[in-house]
């Protein structure tokens, strides 16, 4: 299948009520896991690098492993940039082939985030390359963006219309109540606030954070609008996991791939799960 932009799947998303899963890659074991789940599960899917990951691995060797495993995949894919905060950025990553991006000018004042949206909108539109930005602040850690409880601060529906209507953005990313990193107790969504956001605009909504969320609250959150569920946590903490198990059991063991390999199957079991959770099982022949 060949690569896609994630606006199109994004849209078939939003007509059919399910979501897409979006998930992390860090090294090269993810990025086979991601796709080997969205197979079994027959989904498409949105393989995605932060800027923590295209500093640790570089943005060529990101791209080039993410284009080596979808150049065989059976599924639509897009390649993702998650939390771009610059244009220049951008640029690279659209210049690397990703066939999506995210700005996020979410720490800027409201007039700001929409001219910087606006510019990498035109920029991208050209070469058919969706943009996701980010109206509101979602808190916690992920890579290189921290964002303290007191600092995050939700989406307001209002500014949600005029944001997407100044745009011109492809998928919006809204904070609702979850947060980067490991939640400390069960996360609340504020579910009311995210039907009068969906009530203010029409394009598929994202929902960040979502690494410990109960399915049934990501299943409602679907119910209301998003249509991309990002997923990073959860497949690092599966993963070291069953790293730590293969060492605990046999301390001497010297080859990596003895290490990644068991990993590598406690990750796509994760996605499978998730996929199934965002109703995206099934879903790749109609992309």
């Amino acid at each position: 299948m060949p690569l896609v932009p994630a606006a199109a799947i994004l849209r078939r998303a939003q007509s059919g009520g399910w979501a897409v899963g979006a998930f992390n890659c860090n090294n090269m074991e993810i990025v086979q896991a991601i796709i080997r789940a969205a197979e079994e599960e027959s989904a498409p899917v949105i393989l995605q690098a932060s800027q923590g990951a295209i500093k640790y691995a570089g943005l060529d060797f990101i791209a080039a492993m993410a284009r080596t495993a979808i150049s065989q995949a059976r599924v639509p894919v897009a390649i993702h940039l998650d939390h771009g905060t610059s244009f220049e950025q951008v640029v690279r990553c659209i210049r690397g082939g990703f066939t999506s991006v995210m700005i996020d000018g979410s720490h800027h004042p409201l007039a700001e985030n929409i001219a910087l949206t606006r510019r990498v909108v035109e920029v991208a539109r050209a070469v058919d390359v969706s943009v996701e930005a980010e109206l509101g602040r979602i808190g916690g850690t992920e890579d290189d963006i921290s964002v303290s409880e007191r600092d995050a601060f939700f989406t307001d529906p209002e500014e949600a219309g005029l944001f997407v209507e100044s745009t011109g953005v492809d998928s919006l990313a809204v904070a609702i109540g979850t947060a980067h990193g490991r939640y400390r107790g069960e996360p609340r969504l504020d579910f009311e606030r995210l039907e009068h956001i969906r009530k203010a605009v029409n394009i598929p909504l994202v929902l960040h954070g979502s690494s410990g969320v109960p399915a049934d609250a990501v299943r409602r959150a679907i119910a209301l609008g998003v249509c991309k569920v990002n997923i990073d946590t959860d497949i690092r903490q599966s993963f070291t996991e069953a790293m730590r198990r293969v060492l605990e059991a046999d301390p001497g063991e010297i080859d990596p791939r003895k290490v990644l390999g068991p990993a590598r199957e406690a990750a796509v079991a994760v996605i499978r799960e998730k996929i199934r959770i965002f109703g995206s099982s099934g879903k790749a022949p109609e992309i």
